[in-house]
Parts: structure tokens; C-alpha cells; sequence
């Protein structure tokens, strides 16, 4: 992979579609996107695919798809300390939030299998120059292009409804702009786990479900899994829009730089940039960790067995 990585030309795609024999479904760009559920990329679709003869139907089979793996976040507010330290009657900043669609679930392992069967590593237009030479360490346990825990370019098959682990943000965010989505702000996935809606109660929760942590409702330390579960299990711990494991399983990369200040508003600098996690995992030891508003970041390139990623796509406005 190592050399013949950085003399591929730029993926260009198929040229626009134009009058004649309807190319088969391995030369369709639209098909192919639906074959691979890049429902966000059809119903954002630009260029060739707006331009398909068949688009109108295909774009409302997207909006269904993404209607029933997505719930609606409404407007509201998340409320972030500004220093690293977050005790109470700690410097804070309100962040006004829009409504926003958010995945239901993390994504799994056989939705990431797509983006890696769809040759996702080898696309350069998904990667931002600066992190081409680390591709090639982006492998997995047999050396081929994928998750870090995977063999072969395969998710172990007893896993494919668990989320994708091993991972750094910078695949996540590939796939998430390969599928046609985002990753949330930090902002934007503590509203919905805190459920601060804009009303005149103005009141947020701890957790998605209520107040006062509850084991039957996620799988952390405590909850005595040791190790991530599939993503429709714990549906109590659901959001009231049916967002399911904000809290627990694994980590979720987030969008959102992670430079915090100290307690005299001095940005905090690290050796390697750092992106927000959210929302604490399966081995997560200490449940104040495993909260809506706990924030904690990680290093870009950092690839662990416990954070995965879920996906945002905006409203149309």
C-alpha cells in the first residue's frame, strides 16, 4: 500500500450521466450509493447524481431511510465550562444550538465495513492533505486498510451490530463525509443528551433518560459487560427522541477541537491536537465520567477499543 498510496491520482467518479443504454449498477454512481446506504450524499447530492434520471426517486428513498435512523434534536442550549475545571460555580459558556438530525445509534461495524469495501482509505478526497502519510498506519490487525481490532479488511462477524471501535477522528470523519453526514459539535451531542430544549422550564438532565444513573440503562464499568454490546440493546436509556447510548459503550468522537483552559484562562496546549469524546464507554470506572456533560478529548490519531463515532446531518434550511 505504502508507495503506490501517494501516486494515486485523486478519485475523479464516473462522468456525468448523459442520454443513451442505463449503465449497470457497478457504473451507476446513484445506485451504488444506495447499494452502500450513503443516504446523506444522495439527498446532498451534487453534480452526477442530481443530474440521474432516476434521482427524485432515489432522494425519497433517502429522506425515508435517514427519517428512520435519525431523530430529531430540537433548538435548545448546551452549557460547556471554559477552564479544565468543571466543578460547580465554574467559568461557563451557553452555546445556542438549531435543530439538528442525529444517527440513532453509533455506527456499527458492518456500516463501516461499506465505506472500507467501498475502497474509503484509498479515496484522497476524504483525507485533508496533511494526514496522507499517516494512512498507511491506519491497518488493521492483518496489515490491510480498516479498524484498527479488525482482520483483513473484515469486522469479526459475531460483532457487526456492535459500534465500530479503533478507529482515529480522522477515519471518522471520513466515513461520516463519505456517507453524506458529520460529526456532532460538542455542543450539539451534549443538548441532546442533556435534553436542554428551549422552553420556559429551561431545565437540563444528567442523563438522556432522567437525573440519577441507572446500570439497566447503560453498559459502563459498573454494569459488568467487559465490553461493548450491540447498539439496540439498552433502549431505556434512550433520549425522548429515541437516541439510544449517548451514555456507555463506547466513546463518541465529536467535531469539536478539545483545548480547554486552566483556572487562569490560559489555553491548554498538548503535544498532539485533540479532538472532544463524549459520553464515557463500557470501561469507563468512574460513572461521573459517564455523564451528558462530562467532556474529555483524546488525540487525533489515537485509535482505542473504546470510541467510536456517530453521525450528524443539518436540516434544511
Amino acid at each position: 500500500m505504502g508507495l503506490r498510496l501517494f501516486s494515486r491520482a485523486r478519485t475523479q467518479g464516473p462522468a456525468p450521466q448523459t442520454d443513451g443504454p442505463k449503465p449497470s449498477t457497478a457504473e451507476d454512481p446513484l445506485e451504488q450509493a444506495a447499494q452502500q446506504g450513503r443516504w446523506g450524499a444522495i439527498l446532498n447530492g451534487e453534480g452526477e447524481l442530481r443530474r440521474h434520471p432516476e434521482y427524485k426517486e432515489h432522494a425519497k428513498k433517502a429522506e425515508a431511510q435517514i427519517d428512520a435512523a435519525f431523530g430529531i434534536v430540537p433548538e435548545g442550549y448546551a452549557t460547556l465550562p471554559v477552564g479544565i475545571n468543571d466543578d460547580p460555580g465554574c467559568d461557563e459558556e451557553d452555546t445556542a444550538i438549531e435543530p439538528f438530525l442525529l444517527a440513532r445509534h453509533a455506527t456499527t461495524n458492518r456500516e463501516f465495513q461499506r465505506f472500507v469495501d467501498a475502497g474509503g482509505y484509498q479515496n484522497l478526497d476524504l483525507w485533508p492533505e496533511e494526514i496522507w502519510p499517516h494512512l498507511i498506519e491506519f491497518k488493521d490487525l492483518g496489515e490491510s486498510p480498516g479498524p484498527r481490532y479488525w482482520r483483513d479488511g473484515r469486522h469479526p462477524r459475531k460483532l457487526a451490530d456492535h459500534p465500530v471501535v479503533g478507529v482515529s477522528w480522522h477515519e471518522a470523519n471520513a466515513y461520516a463525509a463519505w456517507v453524506g453526514y458529520r460529526l456532532p459539535t460538542e455542543a450539539e451531542w451534549q443538548m441532546a443528551a442533556t435534553w436542554r430544549v428551549r422552553s420556559s422550564a429551561h431545565v437540563r438532565r444528567r442523563y438522556p433518560w432522567g437525573d440519577a444513573l441507572d446500570l439497566r440503562h447503560c453498559n459502563i464499568w459498573a454494569s459488568g459487560k467487559g465490553g461493548t454490546v450491540p447498539v439496540g440493546e439498552y433502549a431505556g436509556g434512550a433520549a425522548p427522541n429515541g437516541v439510544s447510548q449517548l451514555i456507555g459503550n463506547v466513546w463518541e468522537w465529536t467535531g469539536s477541537d478539545f483545548g480547554p483552559r486552566d483556572d487562569e484562562g490560559r489555553v491548554i496546549i498538548g503535544e498532539m491536537a485533540m479532538k472532544g469524546i463524549r459520553g464515557g464507554a463500557f470501561d469507563t470506572y468512574f460513572p461521573w465520567q459517564a455523564t451528558g456533560t462530562f467532556r474529555t478529548g483524546l488525540a487525533m490519531l489515537a485509535r482505542t477499543q473504546n470510541i467510536g463515532l456517530r453521525c450528524v446531518i443539518d436540516l434544511p434550511r
